[in-house]
């Protein structure tokens, strides 16, 4: 922790014991002090016009403070023990990754105050009325709001606009207002008790009270502390991005080879684009239905990855703005890094999509992606998707609604679930299938739905950003990013197939989550993966902080048959319901955190409801019991946290 310079005022009152230097001292205090009466009287002083202070009582002040400060420097020569030094207090600056209670981890950094820009004067105005360099115009929307090309508009297309698509949107809150300060993250992190502290927030219209019920993860506050190295004031930031920072508050979207701004109804057109940053096809406040289109994306680089994961830069297809676009029938392909399928970004924009084939080729290239409260409603789409880190359904920052109903979607990448979702996220009736990946993954305060899905995942043991940690099926977690609120996830399957072929089939981590099976056939191919594992993380992914990062599981079987052991770690809770004749076969254990975090109660809470069964293939730990149903023992046992051994 870096103390802050002590304000340089302070600095003559210092005193230290330097021997010869400590002669200066008391002139040096004095001039400060002399000078401090006497720097602002002239004729226009306000002291000399009302009269309240005379020349000759300052003079005997001074020559008072004179005498005082030499007897303390005199004093600081003889007796240096007896020397105060005024407190010096310290600041830390970070971004909230985690927190408990009133404890605070932070992922520490720097902090930059941005300068608001001044009105430009006359002689520093742009040539031909352009401002853009003093700050001062706002941005503008994406795309196409002017009334040139009149008649390709009004055709619902527009010609490639070069240079004039390479826009900014408006931020996502729609405020516009320029953030305080830039933060830019370092790679120590620190933890910070914040319970004795006043907190303020800052905002484009100035700072307000708040409190600690305010702080939320992914916050970056400035604490600073006391002598006693507790925090006194917490600031939460209005914070914009890094330079080159995806999550800078603008909306970055580039340009468009094609834009439809108008409402209209398209068939048989076919949009392409192989530029940088760019869209094959843009939809923007508009209305529009297209039958039978094509849209490739046949090449075109992206500049920045975090653009075109959270906004749709370099899509194939984008729909932004408030558009609602209707697509039937459609071929869409894409072959460039970045180049999601179709992309549905922000709230009131809607892509409403059936019948049509979407095929993507390069890595972070989804089939529909929908973020920043988009909605995409697709049926019986065929989505393939193959580059690494590239979902065949997907969602990012921002999240929003995803519904699917029928289709086939298959991703063979590595990092590639079927379905990634940082929204809420339901699938009916569809074939979801990742080939070198876990299949199902929830972030954050978000959910996935199945009803009647085949669902099969094929995760990799050393390729994938979380095979470090765990090889599973399906993952529910808290990567603590700042893509998606942190609260309680969601899984609900109901019918259908969830296939395994590797590690565990559920592993959930570092959040609160309910997991809900209903008439679900469960397949682990892997005769080595848990059911279910409900473990902390070692944070190596910056999944929290390791020893406080487990998880808090419900997870409640109804109607369903289900075998294979679980395992849940000392900073982690399970809740295990059985209802409506379900029947668990297999093992229950707590066992210790692998890095010594504090043991948190009711690790393991079993309730067996009237008709439903639990058949034992080996002895147990749990906390406690509720048994209104049956208990097949085999010769194994239950042992409580009480110490009472249960046999059959």
């Amino acid at each position: 922790m870096e103390l802050q310079k002590a304000p340089e005022l302070l600095e003559p009152f210092c005193i230290e014991n330097r021997s010869k230097e400590n002669t200066s001292v008391p002139f040096t205090i004095f001039s400060h002090f002399f000078q401090l009466p006497f720097r602002n009287l002239g004729h226009n002083s306000p002291i000399n016009q009302k009269g309240d202070i005379s020349m000759k009582r300052m003079i005997s002040l001074c020559c008072a403070g004179l005498m005082a400060f030499s007897l303390a420097a005199c004093g600081s020569q003889n007796a240096t023990s007896s020397t105060s030094t005024p407190q010096v207090t310290s600041s830390v600056v970070g971004k909230i990754t985690a927190l408990d209670g009133t404890t605070a981890t932070l992922q520490l950094g720097e902090l930059t105050e941005n300068q608001p820009s001044a009105p430009p004067d006359q002689d520093d105005a742009q040539p031909n009325g352009d401002s853009s360099a003093s700050g001062q115009t706002p941005p503008e929307k994406p795309e196409g709001q002017d009334d040139s090309n009149q008649t390709a508009k009004d055709n619902g297309t527009a010609a490639d606009s070069g240079n004039a698509d390479d826009q900014k949107a408006p931020p996502s809150d729609g405020q516009g207002s320029s953030p305080d300060s830039t933060f830019t993250a370092g790679e120590e992190t620190t933890t910070v008790d914040l319970s004795g502290a006043t907190v303020t927030k800052e905002s484009p219209d100035g700072s307000t009270d708040a409190s600690l019920s305010d702080l939320s993860v992914g916050d970056v506050i400035e604490v600073t502390m006391g002598d006693d190295n507790t925090a006194t004031a917490v600031v939460i930031k209005n914070i914009g991005g890094a330079p080159g920072d995806s999550n800078s508050g603008e909306v970055e979207q580039g340009a468009s080879a094609n834009t439809i701004n108008r409402d209209s109804q398209v068939s048989g057109m076919t949009y392409t684009s192989d530029g940088d940053d760019e869209n094959a096809l843009r939809v923007t406040n508009a209305s529009a239905t297209l039958n039978g289109v094509t849209v490739n994306k046949s090449g075109g680089a992206s500049s920045n990855p975090g653009n075109g994961d959270f906004y749709g830069t370099n899509a194939a297809l984008l729909a932004t703005d408030g558009a609602t676009v209707t697509i039937q029938d459609a071929t869409i392909t894409s072959n460039a890094q970045g180049g999601n399928g179709v992309f549905s970004y922000g709230k009131g924009t809607m892509v409403n999509i059936s019948d049509s084939t979407i095929t993507t080729q390069k890595d972070n290239s989804g089939g529909i992606q929908t973020t920043g409260g988009g909605t995409t409603n697709a049926t019986n789409l065929t989505v393939e998707t193959n580059g690494n880190s590239s979902a065949a359904i997907r969602s990012d920052r921002g999240g929003g609604t995803v519904n699917v109903e029928k289709g086939t979607y298959t991703s063979k990448g590595y990092n590639s679930p079927a379905v990634y979702s940082t929204a809420d996220i339901t699938v009916k009736n569809a074939a979801l299938t990742a080939e070198n990946s876990e299949a199902l993954v929830v972030e954050g305060k978000n959910s996935i739905t199945l009803e009647n899905c085949d669902v099969s995942g094929n995760m990799s043991d050393s390729k994938g950003t979380s095979s470090s940690e765990n090889v599973h099926n399906v993952m529910i977690y808290q990567s603590m990013s700042g893509d998606a609120e942190t609260g309680t996830a969601n899984f609900s399957m109901t019918g259908g197939t969830l296939n395994g072929n590797n590690g565990d089939q559920f592993y959930v981590t570092n959040t609160d989550c309910n997991i809900t099976l209903s008439g679900v056939t469960l397949v682990n191919k892997d005769t080595d993966g848990k059911l279910l594992r409900v473990t902390g993380n070692s944070a190596a992914r910056g999944w929290g902080t390791a020893g406080k990062n487990g998880a808090q599981v419900t997870f409640t079987a109804d109607a369903q048959t289900m075998e294979g052991d679980m395992e849940v770690d000392t900073i982690s809770t399970l809740d295990l319901t059985l209802k409506n004749n379900s029947t668990f076969t297999g093992t229950i254990q707590i066992v210790d955190n692998a890095d010594g975090g504090t043991a948190v109660e009711n690790n393991a809470v079993v309730t067996i409801e009237k008709g439903s069964k639990w058949v034992l293939t080996g002895d147990c730990t749990i906390t406690s019991l509720t048994n209104n149903g049956t208990i097949n023992f085999n010769g194994h046992t239950i042992t409580l946290a009480d110490g009472t051994v249960l046999k059959g």
